[in-house]
């Protein structure tokens, strides 16, 4: 791990305690639906149904989305068990999380973005 990643997992896990991120495939899209996310992070691990399903959703509201990460390190970076989805409910944090995976990505860790 890099230390771009370690800053996005710490920084994961700060919006956790602040109370802005929703996890659980079903909680995500429920969200996404009503209009509080702001940004999806989806484990690289993730079912390809799930990621579609979570991606269709975003891609209906116009909201980005990420892969980044294992199903473990998400879960473990906000202190709960293992996460395949998260979001972002919280403006400042998505766009201070979507820089940190902007960084990453310009460093040559294989991410993709997708919108």
């Amino acid at each position: 791990m890099n230390k771009n990643s370690d800053k996005f997992f710490s920084n994961l896990g700060l919006a956790m305690r602040a109370g802005k991120l929703v996890t659980g495939e079903d909680m995500v899209i429920e969200s996404i639906r009503s209009g509080e996310t702001k940004l999806v992070i989806v484990a690289e691990d993730a079912s390809a149904g799930t990621f579609k399903k979570v991606n269709d959703k975003c891609i209906y509201y116009q909201v980005p989305i990420h892969q980044y990460g294992r199903r473990d390190q998400l879960g473990a970076s906000i202190g709960k068990e293992a996460r395949v989805v998260i979001g972002v409910n919280d403006a400042g944090f998505a766009r201070m999380l979507l820089k940190q995976l902007d960084r990453t990505e310009v460093d040559g860790i294989d991410q993709t973005r997708q919108q």
